[in-house]
Parts: C-alpha cells; sequence; structure tokens
C-alpha cells in the first residue's frame, strides 16, 4: 500500500511539474500604447483608406507577437504640439512600451521645430521640441519603468487624400515654411540620444524615400494634355487640379506609400520590422 502511493505522489508531483513548467512558458501580456498621427490611426481605419491598407504597422507587430496588445492613440491630422497641448485629455494609461511617430504633420504645417534647448528647458507647446518634452514626462509619470521608442517621420512624395483631392500636399523634397522635414527627423533622433530611448529613424533608415513613395504619379501632360505616367522626380511641380483630374495614383502606382504620404502594406511591414529591432526583450 505505501508502495503504491508513493508511486501516486511521484506520479502526481511528476504531472504538477510538467503543467508548472508548461504555464512558466506562457508569453507575459505586454501592452502597448501607441501615439502618433494619421499614420498609426489608419491601423484601425482602413475605409479611410479607400481600402488601400490591408494591416497597419500595430496590427502587423501583433500578429508576430501575439502576447503585445495595443492601444492605438493614433490621432488624424495631429501634429506634436497638438498631443502636448491635449496630453490629459486624451486618456493615455499605464502600459509597458509606448511609442511616439509624430513630426510630418508639425512639418506640414509650419510648426517651428525649435532648438535643443526648447526641449532641455521644457520651453511648453511654442515648438514641436518643447512639445516632445511634455509628451516625453508625460509617459515618464504613467509608468517610470516603460519603454519609450521614439519614431522619426519618413520621407514623403506629393500626397493626395483618396477620399478628398483638394486634401493635398507637396512632398518632404523641398523646405516647408523654411524647415526642412529632415529637421523633425534629426529632432527626434537627438531626443532619443539624449534621454538613451531606442529611435526608429524611418527618415534615414527605412528605404522609404520621396523616389520611392509611389511607382509614379499619373498627371496631364502640360504639353500634350493627355495623362501620362510621371516619375519622380519629374513630376515635381507639374500641375494637378483637384477639381478636375483623375486620382494621380491608380493601384498599380501604390509602392512604399499608397498615396504619397501614408505607408502602404510595404511600408508598414517595414515600420513593424525596424520597431520589432528596437524592442527590447520582445
Amino acid at each position: 500500500m505505501i508502495e503504491k502511493f508513493e508511486t501516486k505522489l511521484k506520479n502526481y508531483l511528476f504531472l504538477a511539474f510538467i503543467i508548472a513548467c508548461l504555464c512558466g512558458c506562457e508569453p507575459q501580456k505586454v501592452t502597448w500604447v501607441a501615439i502618433g498621427d494619421s499614420i498609426t490611426y489608419l491601423n484601425d481605419h482602413q475605409d479611410e483608406t479607400g481600402h488601400r491598407l490591408e494591416k497597419g504597422y500595430m496590427t502587423r507587430l501583433c500578429e508576430k507577437y501575439p502576447n503585445v496588445d495595443y492601444i492605438n492613440q493614433g490621432h488624424n491630422g495631429w501634429t506634436a504640439i497638438g498631443i502636448a497641448e491635449n496630453i490629459e485629455d486624451l486618456g493615455l494609461v499605464e502600459a509597458d512600451v509606448y511609442t511616439v511617430f509624430l513630426g510630418t504633420n508639425d512639418w506640414w504645417q509650419g510648426k517651428p521645430v525649435g532648438t535643443m534647448a526648447d526641449y532641455e528647458n521644457n520651453t511648453g507647446t511654442g515648438t514641436s521640441s518643447g512639445s516632445f518634452r511634455i509628451i516625453v514626462d508625460k509617459l515618464k509619470s504613467l509608468n517610470k519603468g516603460a519603454q519609450i521608442i521614439l519614431i522619426t517621420p519618413m520621407q514623403r512624395g506629393d500626397f493626395v487624400y483618396v477620399n478628398d483631392y483638394s486634401n493635398n500636399a507637396f512632398g518632404s523634397y523641398k523646405a516647408k515654411n523654411g524647415q526642412t522635414l529632415e529637421e523633425f527627423a534629426n529632432l527626434v533622433t537627438w531626443i532619443g540620444k539624449k534621454e538613451n530611448f531606442p529611435v526608429v529613424d524611418l527618415y534615414h533608415n527605412s528605404g522609404i524615400t520621396d523616389e520611392k513613395a509611389v511607382h509614379f504619379k499619373r498627371l496631364k501632360d502640360p504639353e500634350t494634355g493627355q495623362y501620362k505616367k510621371f516619375i519622380y522626380p519629374d513630376y515635381v511641380d507639374l500641375p494637378f487640379d483637384p477639381e478636375n483630374d483623375e486620382y494621380p495614383y491608380p493601384e498599380d502606382a501604390i509602392y512604399m506609400t499608397y498615396d504619397g504620404l501614408h505607408p502602404s502594406d510595404e511600408g508598414c511591414e517595414i515600420i513593424a520590422d525596424m520597431i520589432i529591432e528596437k524592442w527590447e526583450g520582445l
């Protein structure tokens, strides 16, 4: 009887050990808050992309790492300054990881990039630099131990919104209000170095460039009046009439972006992979 009891006990303990090992192998759940503009927002609003985007960068990352749950804090058209001005009203929550992907709208809307001193001295929302300080301080207050990953704006071609042709903008190949988009990207990399944050440098390292934003832009040839596919930089400064012209980016024009600005599925895959490279312990 004693021998049978000891055998059963050993079997029970062995089974308990196996169960404990299996439970211990379960990946720990990770909460990720992604702060950004329309590039982040559109991850969950494919209808606003004309259904040209199948999966955004957050969905793609979480498919590869199912233990990660994301919260989308992307806001259409918002700037770093706009996020900072409304930081207490966004409903930001404690998380394990925060990504901050801003800057392209600050550039296009002519917001002053500011200086390193604006960040260091916490000068407020008058500049993008000062605004980043407000954002970073807020995230630190939510979780001092959280990982914060900064993402630079990526290069962009001529943007034409697929649902409203009058909403358009030229690309990052020239300055806007005396500032280049690269200045905003450099600000983000500088903050990353100062704070010892990982930086996903899309502007310089992603391969998403003015040239690769789209395969071509379909416009009327000024000489013939007939539609023609123009490859960058040949389409730069060619006229586009939102009231009368056809959409300049048919399906076969899609490359790293689907509209000159917002990343396509290929572009989102690159962004997801670059975040994964910087995500410590993922």
